[in-house]
């Protein structure tokens, strides 16, 4: 496809981070990967960093790559993870590395947090679910540090990058929804909140909407780049974000699955919903493009997963994706599940030891095959995937008649299989690299090339194609399987969990 103009949008996942040339002709928009990298982070004096120096290293390769393979292009788009965060001092430079949040440095902090405000309160304040990671915990964390006291700006990692690139230092609007500190109803940083938990507020800097020109490039940026005359726009820096935008939806009735290293599970809402049924089912309420609300919960993901993959691979096992599916596929079905967000998934190590320590603390039977346990996992995060819809249902009152998988584990066919059938509605499935493309059409918007969010998923469908899946008719079996996985759910919420 001949494009009129291009746009590079560079996505950094937990993982790796990848460019891609978004080629866009007024109707459809293609995508081409010119780079990809690891994004491998580091352990150092006992607590795990990323390695951001690195990390902006490979985007301005990405940029210089992308300078030479295009002769149209127009802006460059950047969005990362959310959550974490960089400290500037009062020179603009790093006043540490940025921290991990899969370190544990925030373990016990959410309950010196609630000595100060209530988790009603500030669920009301800024609703956004409770996890032990969240930005507000990573602070409170830090306080009485020298870090934190020599701190003049507190940015976001997407943020961080942008600085560097353009020399400006905001946040951006669905990057600073996800802090915890972002409030509801001053739409801003909720000073009050803030300051209870004993906080700076001269750190939070403005914060930029999605979808404006931010900068031009930093002439030395520029210079090394070869990118004399681009700037930067403020995309949905926060991926969540950028991959929602590339959901092809049409109407209103819908689930949306941003599924990778995590799962993303949710519904999009013209606004927050904070009552108690939302807080007490532990959703969030993050910023999206257009003045929409995402309103979702984190579901672990393929991290388990993976970490299953890298435990065998240390043991001499080595399985690709691929083999682990097919692997999958022929094990028995529903042996025994696990709950993915339970908190002994979350940190790095060897994943299968710790599957076996939750099954057999829930008295399930054991999985002792690596394909048993790959069947595990998977049919674990469909349920899961089915009780979040089900809930966000529930909570909002809206309906959602299909569920659309985005993202790298839509091309994971068995899971979306299993997604379909656990949770009785048809399940479409892509595009995979939903986050770049909704991180180009954003930059397609700002530059007036398109003029909304249903303008934009047009395009989506337009330009790819998406595979459909569809529930069997075997519902009274599947109802079974998911009593016993929202029954394993209620004995873990009475406290018979692994440690």
């Amino acid at each position: 496809m001949s494009a009129a103009t291009e746009f590079l949008a560079t996505d950094l996942g937990a993982e790796s981070g990848r460019a891609l040339l978004a080629g866009f002709d007024g109707e459809r928009m293609s995508l081409g990967e010119i780079h990809r990298f690891p994004n491998v982070p580091v352990h150092a004096a006992g607590t795990l960093h990323w390695d951001a120096l690195r990390l902006f290293d490979e985007i301005k390769r990405s940029l210089s790559k992308a300078v030479r393979e295009s002769e149209n292009l127009e802006s460059i788009g950047l969005d990362t993870w959310g959550v974490d965060f960089a400290l500037l001092d009062r020179d603009g430079c790093l006043v540490s590395n940025p921290v991990h949040y899969r370190d544990s440095t925030t373990e016990g902090i959410s309950q010196r947090a609630e000595e100060r405000v209530s988790r009603e309160e500030m669920y009301r304040v800024t609703g956004i679910q409770f996890l032990p990671f969240n930005t507000v915990y990573q602070l409170m964390a830090m306080k009485g540090s020298p870090l934190l006291e020599a701190a003049e700006d507190m940015i976001m990692i997407p943020d961080l990058f942008a600085y560097w690139l353009t020399g400006e230092k905001a946040c951006e609007y669905t990057a600073a929804t996800t802090t915890g500190l972002y409030g509801l109803e001053e739409r801003g940083w909720a000073t009050a909140l803030i300051e209870t938990l004993g906080l700076p507020t001269k750190i939070f800097p403005a914060i930029n909407p999605p979808g404006e020109t931010l900068a031009p490039l930093l002439p030395a940026v520029a210079d090394e780049a070869g990118a004399s005359g681009l700037h930067l726009t403020s995309v949905a820096s926060h991926d969540t974000a950028s991959a929602v935008v590339a959901v092809p939806a049409e109407g209103e009735d819908f689930a949306y699955i941003s599924s990778g290293t995590w799962s993303l599970v949710g519904l999009e809402t013209p606004d927050p919903i904070t009552n108690e049924e939302a807080r007490r089912s532990n959703f969030t309420n993050e910023g999206g493009f257009g003045g929409t609300n995402r309103f979702l919960k984190n579901v672990m993901g393929l991290w388990i997963l993976q970490e299953c993959r890298r435990q065998w691979m240390h043991e001499g096992k080595e399985y690709s994706y691929e083999e682990l599916a097919q692997m999958a596929k022929t094990a028995a079905p529903a042996q025994s599940f696990i709950d993915p967000d339970h908190h002994t998934f979350l940190a790095p190590g060897d994943m299968p030891s710790r599957i076996e320590r939750f099954l057999v603390a829930t008295g399930q039977p054991p999985v002792e095959e690596s394909g048993d346990m790959a069947r595990c996992v998977l049919e674990s995060l469909a349920l899961k995937y089915r009780w979040v819809v089900d809930k966000a249902e529930s909570a909002s009152g809206r309906k959602a008649g299909v569920v659309h998988v985005v993202g790298g584990g839509a091309r994971n066919e068995l899971l979306c299989e299993l997604t379909a059938e656990a949770a009785g509605r048809t399940v479409l499935a892509g595009p995979y690299e939903a986050t770049a493309l909704g991180n180009a059409l954003v930059q397609a918007y700002a530059s007036g090339r398109l003029g909304s969010l249903d303008e934009m998923r047009e395009v989506v469908r337009n330009s790819f194609a998406v595979r459909v899946y569809e529930p069997r008719d075997d519902r009274g079996r599947w109802e079974e399987v998911y009593g016993r996985f929202t029954d394993l759910l209620e004995t873990e919420s009475r406290g018979v969990a692994a440690e």
